[in-house]
């Protein structure tokens, strides 16, 4: 067998150069950014470096609620239940009830998020920002069979 040969300078220069363009092209954009911990950090994208560090700009950090919260919470819909309130249905339809519950969160400013933490990264980019990239895309006669694009509030990095 024989062993797959190295990429060749010219093409790890090109790599090195698209990533630093799509790098650049984040910047300033809003990513959500979620750590091992469960731990979900949005703001604007400032800068990274060589150990994946990302540090974001005007940041607010969400927390899931911790056990005890739940546990709070699910004895008071159970009292309130017992009063004649109840939750609503849940989606099985079988008396199960359910309980919505927020993140907590709090402003931070500028933030450093350790590379070796980070499990995902999101960039917040709305429908029409996907239009207009999409119809830049096409050409012009196929821009006028184009119509709304579906997609998720939030794309993966």
């Amino acid at each position: 067998m024989s062993t797959p040969t190295p990429p060749t300078k010219p093409a790890l220069e090109e790599e090195a150069e698209e990533a630093t363009t799509y790098l650049r092209s984040l910047l300033n954009k809003n990513l959500r950014v979620t750590t091992t911990d469960n731990r979900m950090f949005w703001g604007a994208f400032k800068c990274t470096d060589s150990e994946s560090n990302i540090v974001l700009q005007h940041t607010y950090e969400y927390r899931h609620p911790t056990n005890n919260q739940i546990i709070e919470s699910a004895a008071a819909a159970a009292g309130k239940e017992e009063g004649g309130e109840g939750g609503e249905e849940g989606p099985a339809g079988k008396g199960q009830k359910t309980m919505k519950m927020d993140m907590t969160s709090r402003y931070l400013g500028l933030v450093v998020v350790p590379g070796k933490y980070i499990v995902r990264i999101e960039a917040e980019e709305f429908a029409s920002q996907m239009r207009g990239r999409q119809m830049k895309v096409l050409g012009v006669a196929e821009q006028g069979i184009v119509g709304g694009v579906a997609g998720s509030a939030g794309v993966a990095v």
